[in-house]
């Protein structure tokens, strides 16, 4: 009854089938991924972004190279901003507005540096490619509260005197007269004295996870549906050749039943006599006369 899904007609049908169910599993997986992805950096932000600061003694190996389960966690700095080495990273959107991020130097008592990002600044209407106003770091000794970040890559985009492509830690120490750490950088979270001006703080990271765990099951779903559909399909191949089958026998069988009752009728049928004369006709036209 299934011979035809032997064909190759059907052969090319399955293996479509089974291309398009192989990417479906792909498409999940990666979806689980990514879920896989955003979980971890829920965790870290739920466990180090609210957690009390700890010294930067305790914290400067994660400044020379940073552990990513380390990301988020608060550290305490106290010294000075170096505002001769302050810089504005271009292109950094913020809730979907365009703009830019203060990034200045903060020296160490102790006479090491580490990079701090102070916050975000929106394009300015005065100058093209530069914000209208740059808030000045506090002056003096100060004690900041920062949130460890890694580096960012290098761009291959260049940018104006004063300002950065990206927080490429290594490209910027090679701006500076003194060296810095170059394994992570902080993201502002507070500041005392706090300054007379700042720029926008930066919002607390999601920690929805999203829609990963539902797209992939829909993909999942999408590859086990398209083998329901094949086998669905075949099912009615099947069930429409033995309708067709069923239709040729009846008809067979009603052509001979006709065959059967003409012939019995014809045997049923009284033979007709011809008279003298038609016999005497018949013999003349066989003569030719």
């Amino acid at each position: 009854m299934y011979r035809f899904l032997f064909s190759s007609k059907w052969l090319g049908y399955f293996v479509l089938a089974l291309i398009f169910a192989t990417a479906c599993v792909f498409l999940g997986r990666w979806q689980m991924d990514r879920r896989a992805e955003t979980l971890a950096e829920i965790n870290r932000v739920v466990s180090n972004y609210s957690a009390a600061p700890i010294p930067f003694s305790d914290a400067r190996s994660q400044f020379e190279s940073l552990d990513p389960a380390k990301e988020w966690t608060q550290v305490e700095l106290r010294g000075e901003y170096d505002p001769a080495g302050q810089r504005v990273v271009r292109n950094r959107p913020l809730n979907g507005q365009p703009g830019y991020e203060v990034v200045v130097p903060f020296r160490l008592s102790s006479g090491e540096a580490v990079v701090v990002d102070r916050g975000w600044l929106p394009i300015g209407n005065k100058t093209p490619g530069r914000p209208d106003s740059i808030p000045a770091p506090p002056a003096g000794e100060v004690t900041v509260v920062v949130r460890l970040k890694p580096g960012e890559a290098k761009l291959d985009r260049g940018a104006v005197e004063g300002q950065l492509a990206s927080i490429d830690l290594p490209a910027f120490a090679k701006e500076l007269p003194y060296p810095i750490f170059t394994g992570a950088y902080g993201q502002l979270a507070s500041e005392t004295p706090p300054a007379a001006a700042m720029p926008v703080a930066f919002p607390k990271p999601s920690t929805e996870e999203g829609t990963h765990l539902s797209y992939s099951l829909q993909w999942f779903a999408f590859g086990v549906l398209m083998f329901v559909g094949f086998g669905y399909a075949a099912r009615q191949q099947a069930r429409n050749a033995r309708i067709d089958a069923e239709d040729d026998d009846d008809d067979f069988g009603a052509a001979a039943r006709v065959k059967a009752a003409r012939v019995k009728a014809a045997r049923k049928r009284p033979s007709k006599r011809r008279t003298s004369e038609e016999e005497e006709d018949a013999i003349l036209d066989a003569q030719g006369f």
